[in-house]
């Protein structure tokens, strides 16, 4: 099992700059573990969407085309920790954001087998 606690969730202005955070655990992870982590948000009345995913050892990292420019997803294996920058937010980014963890490159949420508890991000205008 892979276990995922986020934070950094809150409250930001429009325009401003947040980062959240995922550290992941469990018998399923490695420093050596060749899947990949991965950012999902979900607003209210919306499907959940993809956000940005990176692969734990090769570090090829994939975004949606509405966060491209803006957010950054890093990560830092020795501290077992995925990162995502975000700059230049908007209202409409407005939303729970979840971790995940998956084995394969894909926007799908069927595709990623474990998931946070969600933090959540509210971008005022």
């Amino acid at each position: 099992q892979v276990q995922l606690v986020e934070s950094g969730g809150g409250l930001v202005q429009a325009g401003d700059s947040h980062w959240l955070s995922c550290e992941a655990s469990g018998r399923a992870f490695s420093s050596r573990w060749m899947g990949l982590l991965g950012w999902f948000r979900q607003a209210p009345g919306k499907e959940r969407e993809f956000v940005a995913s990176i692969h734990w050892v090769g570090g090829i990292a994939d975004y949606a085309d509405s966060v491209k420019g803006r957010f950054t997803i890093s990560k830092v294996n020795a501290k077992n920790t995925v990162y995502l920058q975000m700059n230049g937010l908007k209202p409409d980014d407005t939303a729970v954001y979840y971790c995940a963890a998956g084995s394969r490159r894909s926007a799908s949420p069927r595709n990623y087998d474990y998931w946070g508890q969600g933090a959540q991000v509210t971008v005022l205008s």
